[in-house]
């Protein structure tokens, strides 16, 4: 492989693994691979179909990495995680030093006394206004988010929040800008070449719910081989960010999408929510069992659309110095 397949990475996708998930990489670069053992160790050749599909398989497996590890420091921190979380910022955030550290944004509340709309009766809105038209699936997405910057030791001082706005516009050759800001600084604005990849979550997302839970089902274990079993829901919310960060869904995907989240099961309603864009919306929250985490994602009671995820600890974590209640992430989407 040469420099210029490698070129696709955005220098956000790198992150440092799990054993686990080292191992996947690792079958992922094997197959990503077109010269055989016996060819030769200097002979290079460009990537066919499927090289071509499992390198961005690997180059492109986010966000969803993130917030697991970031779960799994939580319980099982090491000091070698300290160096490995620098890294990570360092390679997952463009120009760090440039962006403004903030306080952590506090949590978001349903409003006292409102309804909580159950999660299967937004699914039937969303899917009766998707019959009736609404908007069309769009290439490329426009997100703010707020993500947890920890420290781990007795010495850990308080974590800090950065912001990030990030808009990604896609060119009819298939070539694509994004451009980075926090808190209305410019931190990078940059053109990519097109690439060939099929695989979700760049490929068009389907506007059906069967077809779409098995999409999310091969972002959320991409590589080979093929996983089989059904996911969970909160396989489920770790899959948005990868997939409403590359694309602004439709009526028909919101609709599919609300209908996935209903099906599945495990979302509690919680009432009516105003998110950090001032936008109304019906908030649904899972808790894991055994990380202290609490998910709330946000969608518009009409239309089902996904307005935001907020991921925050529900016991205090010394080692981290977080404490119960700190927001670990948030994502707002926008038209």
């Amino acid at each position: 492989m040469t420099d210029h397949h490698l070129g696709h990475d955005d220098g956000r996708d790198l992150e440092l693994g799990h054993d686990l998930e080292l191992g996947r990489d690792l079958d992922l670069l094997r197959a990503a691979n077109p010269v055989s053992a016996t060819a030769g160790p200097w002979r290079d050749r460009p990537l066919d179909a499927v090289a071509e599909r499992g390198l961005n398989q690997l180059l492109h497996t986010t966000r969803v990495r993130r917030v697991r590890r970031a779960r799994r420091r939580v319980v099982l921190w090491a000091e070698a995680a300290a160096v490995a979380l620098a890294a990570v910022l360092a390679l997952t955030v463009p120009d760090l030093g440039a962006a403004t550290a903030t306080a952590a944004p506090s949590a978001l509340h349903p409003r006292a006394g409102s309804a909580a709309m159950p999660l299967e009766r937004i699914a039937d809105r969303a899917e009766a206004l998707a019959r009736d038209g609404g908007p069309r699936l769009r290439k490329g997405a426009h997100v703010q988010s707020w993500s947890l910057a920890m420290d781990s030791g007795p010495d850990a001082e308080r974590p800090v929040t950065l912001p990030e706005e990030r808009e990604v516009r896609w060119r009819p050759d298939g070539s694509r800008t994004e451009r980075v800001e926090s808190d209305g600084k410019l931190l990078s604005d940059r053109l990519y070449p097109p690439s060939r990849s099929d695989a979700p979550p760049w490929a068009r997302p389907p506007g059906t719910p069967a077809a779409l839970r098995a999409y999310l089902t091969e972002v959320d274990q991409p590589g080979f081989p093929r996983r089989t079993g059904p996911v969970s829901i909160r396989q489920l919310l770790d899959t948005l960010p990868q997939l409403l960060d590359n694309w602004t869904l439709g009526a028909r995907e919101s609709a599919a999408l609300a209908r996935v989240l209903a099906d599945t099961g495990g979302l509690r309603a919680e009432g009516t929510v105003t998110d950090r864009l001032g936008r109304t919306g019906q908030a649904y929250v899972y808790d894991t069992p055994d990380e202290h985490l609490r998910y709330m994602v946000i969608l518009d009671p009409d239309s089902g659309e996904v307005l935001g995820l907020e991921v925050l600890f529900t016991e205090d974590q010394p080692d981290f110095a977080v404490r119960a209640g700190d927001v670990m992430s948030y994502d707002a989407w926008r038209r």
